[in-house]
């Protein structure tokens, strides 16, 4: 052991990534972290998402941003890049999943969940400086007056978020971690979250848990993506493991490195494709699980622009700052982008339902020609954020896909258990034509949602999810791959049942859990 370079070697910085390198370097153990995305200070953050070479990623193109889509053939995912993974573009919610959650899916006979999470869910909330809304907004209040409509007052409420609200704008010391961390600025409310936050306000992974994995010695490289994990002594995992990574971004310069543990944390869009291409050459003995139980948290996003001539402004307060719970399985959010973020409304179609792409293609030229002045006014609104509420509508309700490597594409989806996403979720539709009616305006829907009639989700789950063993999962309910040792996957991927809220919270809970298990080294 004395002979490898690290103890452990952590793939991905998101939120479990980013626990494990906290919590291991408090262990004792020496630990890299590898991300394939950037660093990002708050100056290097765009203003709008006009600037798509620093708020998308696609580096073939040379967009280095914080932003990723990719395109399966039953579901478009939206996920985040760079040190701090989603916590960079994500809309800061941290809500606890409903009881549902603990007591379903692969993991509900594996342990207590529910009671067995409670203290680290209570520990991700402190960690991320959890705070409730203070202040409600045009969007918000837009949506206080739709559950009003439907007698729903009193299952309206503000956010719990990642955010330090503090002053307006005032600058304070380190106000978490006992002058541990970084200084912060109070929020503005510009509500310009998922672009990156640009006022130091926003509690994102890199100014809490990376941050003081730093402290203790912990090392972070980005712009690196590992290719491969391989066993150093024939297949004995126990010996260690060899980590090969080539550059994300220009040459692909290749390197590699060697430590005793290896924890995937790259999320769903990078920890499974990863582990298929992994299970078909250097570690075949992972579970035949791998890539199923995805799901989407069967969500639905749509936008509604007013056409009212008044002074509202729907992309002031912070990215999320309320929330309506519909029924006991749903709930809607009112999310938003800054002034000047109108990039996505040239992804945007009205939305049509229908079983047939065809019959949606016509259905959208019936809008044009019936409703031309509400389709030219969203497009061509120069106020289209101020204007914009977009509608994140969740469910508990379950449905899952499997995850597989592609003939012609790097991944491809076959639906399994349940109905397979809906893009046009029903109640999702009608709520929306509720906000329309209220705003004059009508419901558009990802471009792919109306030509493919796949859905959006920002919440890609599962896919590597616990089990008994390795015929009814990939890892076990402390987080270990099964058949490998001092192997450990923590990240979206690793979730096992439908949260029907963003998942974030739940991730870090997770794997602050998981860690607790590890022994501190041993001198």
């Amino acid at each position: 052991m004395n002979d490898l370079e690290y103890d452990y070697v952590i793939i991905g910085s998101g939120f479990g990534g980013s626990v494990s390198a906290l919590r291991l370097s408090e262990k004792g153990y020496k630990v890299l972290v590898i991300e394939k995305g950037k660093w990002f200070e708050a100056k290097d953050f765009p203003k709008t998402n006009w600037n798509l070479k620093k708020w998308f990623w696609k580096p073939n193109f040379g967009l280095h941003g914080i932003f990723k889509m990719t395109f399966l053939n039953h579901v478009t995912v939206l996920s985040g890049v760079g040190v701090g993974g989603g916590s960079l573009t994500y809309a800061n919610t941290l809500p606890i999943p409903k009881e549902d959650f603990f007591k379903t899916g692969s993991w509900a006979n594996l342990n207590s969940w529910q009671e067995t999470l409670k203290p680290f869910y209570k520990t991700a909330h402190k960690m991320l400086g959890a705070e409730v809304n203070p202040k409600l907004f045009d969007a918000d209040l837009l949506l206080k007056d739709i559950a009003k409509d439907l007698g729903k007052e009193k299952e309206f409420e503000p956010t719990k978020v990642a955010v330090f609200f503090g002053e307006p704008g005032k600058k304070v010391k380190d106000p978490y971690f006992n002058g541990k961390g970084p200084d912060r600025k109070g929020c503005i409310h510009c509500g310009a979250c998922m672009t990156g936050c640009r006022y130091n306000s926003k509690n994102t992974l890199d100014k809490n848990y990376l941050y003081l994995a730093q402290q203790l010695g912990a090392k972070i490289i980005a712009e690196k993506e590992v290719f491969n994990v391989e066993t150093i002594d024939d297949n004995n995992s126990s010996k260690g493991y060899k980590i090969s990574y080539k550059s994300s971004i220009g040459r692909k310069n290749k390197a590699s490195v060697t430590a005793k543990g290896v924890i995937f944390s790259g999320g769903v869009m990078g920890t499974i494709p990863l582990l298929l291409k992994l299970k078909e050459t250097s570690l075949k003995k992972l579970s035949n699980f791998v890539g199923k139980d995805i799901r989407t948290n069967n969500e639905s996003l749509l936008s509604v622009t007013s056409t009212k001539d008044d002074d509202k402004d729907y992309s002031k307060g912070i990215a999320i700052g309320s929330i309506l719970h519909t029924d006991k399985n749903s709930h809607l959010e009112p999310v938003r982008y800054a002034k000047g973020s109108s990039f996505v409304k040239l992804i945007t179609l009205p939305t049509v339902k229908g079983k047939y792409g065809i019959f949606r293609i016509i259905g959208v030229l019936g809008v044009i020609i019936t409703k031309p002045f509400y389709v030219l006014k969203t497009l061509f609104t120069k106020k289209y954020a101020e204007k914009t509420t977009i509608l994140l509508f969740m469910q508990t309700l379950d449905s899952t896909l499997q995850i597989k490597k592609g003939r012609f594409t790097e991944m491809k989806t076959i639906a399994k258990e349940g109905e397979k996403p809906n893009a046009f979720i029903p109640e999702a539709i009608t709520l929306s034509k509720k906000v329309g009616k209220k705003i004059k305006g009508i419901p558009f829907s990802n471009f792919t949602d109306v030509l493919l009639g796949t859905t959006t989700t920002a919440h890609i789950l599962g896919g590597s999810v616990m089990g008994a063993d390795s015929k009814t999962g990939v890892i076990d309910k402390e987080c270990n791959v099964f058949g490998y040792k001092n192997m450990m996957i923590c990240d979206g991927s690793m979730i096992s049942a439908n949260p029907g809220v963003n998942p974030s919270l739940s991730i870090t809970a997770i794997s602050e859990y998981a860690m607790s298990k590890i022994p501190s080294k041993k001198e």
